[in-house]
């Protein structure tokens, strides 16, 4: 699966071309093997992101900026949704991609679930011994 990442290289929008940079070295840092497709110079490219994003997360006017994030045919979202998902730690289920072993997202995640569970379990434990000797 190839994560496609659509931008505008010649956009005049700084705000655009920061997030842009954002996702992109973002993927690279991470070393998330994907695709940037430039809309500002493939007009192919730019109909299929139109049309391809999904219509309730189109803003009011009907066409999407990028940065637009898809895996494959799949719509992940836009740059609003990627910095949420960072900052959520589940960047890659936003990106529907299972996270490499021993990544600091997967780690972390398992530690606190494990380390909750088993401090509850070792409580519970701890009683249902108890009980069945005392009777």
């Amino acid at each position: 699966m190839v994560i496609k990442v659509f931008v505008a290289t010649s956009s005049g929008s700084i705000a655009i071309r920061k997030k842009q940079q954002e996702v992109v070295g973002f993927l690279e840092a991470n070393k998330i093997d994907f695709k940037e497709l430039d809309i500002a110079g493939d007009e192919d490219n730019r109909r299929w992101m139109r049309e391809n994003v999904p219509g309730e997360k189109k803003p009011q006017n009907g066409i999407p900026l990028p940065p637009q994030i898809f895996n494959e045919e799949q719509y992940c979202g836009d740059f609003d949704s990627f910095f949420s998902a960072k900052e959520e730690n589940i960047i890659y289920s936003f990106l529907g991609l299972a996270p490499p072993p021993g990544s600091k997202g997967t780690e972390k995640a398992e530690e606190s679930g494990e380390s909750e569970a088993q401090g509850e379990g070792a409580e519970g434990a701890g009683e249902l011994p108890e009980s069945p000797e005392k009777v």
